[in-house]
């Protein structure tokens, strides 16, 4: 069972789930986020993916998350996003040890996350959440050299690979409501089908049509 909603932190998704019988591996592709977890009293970091990790669910896992957007999740947690990529990381890693304790130690994970998160808020950059809304930047004032700087930052990677990640989110979503691939290859910017199979499957590790039918 996965459920999700908006939290009180501007950009930010609250999030939980309790694995039930019958769960099965699943595929959690990159989307430009990173998320803190609580899980089963255990409390990390799951940094910014660049390719899809497999989930492995063990009966009765509980999860508490909030999942950063926008770029607002390094601010909180005092490194760049840069430092977490492809990794899962302790939080008593980025935070001090006896603070980190009484969220682990917590009976409502998600509030005692969420409180702990807007102790350390800081507004996202609107540069970022521009470039995270694919909102055209030009005209900032941030040159080339900065903004790839402030994206590696913010997000673990450059503009270009942000695109290429926001793109392929997109692209799935419309192809899990039914659209033909063919179509969704032309909506999202692809250059043809071709292209949208090659993309796919380099983040996601499996083609599209095995990936939507696994969702």
């Amino acid at each position: 069972m996965y459920s999700e909603r908006a939290s009180s932190l501007p950009h930010v998704v609250a999030w939980w789930s309790v694995t039930g019988p019958g769960a099965g591996e699943h595929r959690i592709l990159p989307d430009g986020c990173l998320d803190i977890i609580w899980q089963d009293g255990r409390v990390f970091v799951a940094g910014p993916d660049t390719t899809a990790q497999v989930g492995r669910p063990v009966l009765g896992s509980r999860m508490f998350a909030l999942r950063f957007s926008a770029g607002t999740g390094p601010p909180v947690l005092g490194v760049p996003a840069s430092e977490l990529v492809d990794q899962q990381v302790p939080l008593d890693a980025l935070w001090r040890p006896s603070s980190v304790r009484p969220l682990a130690e917590s009976a409502d994970p998600l509030a005692a996350l969420t409180t702990a998160a807007a102790s350390r808020w800081v507004a996202p950059d609107p540069v970022m959440v521009a470039l995270a809304s694919a909102t055209p930047i030009e005209g900032c004032g941030v040159g080339p050299r900065q903004l790839l700087r402030r994206s590696n930052a913010a997000f673990g990677y450059g503009p270009k690979m942000l695109a290429r990640i926001i793109r392929m989110q997109r692209a799935v979503g419309l192809a899990r409501a039914g659209v033909p691939f063919a179509t969704v290859s032309a909506t999202t910017g692809y250059a043809d089908q071709a292209h949208l199979a090659r993309e796919v499957r380099a983040m996601a590790g499996v083609p599209l049509g095995a990936l939507i039918s696994t969702a």
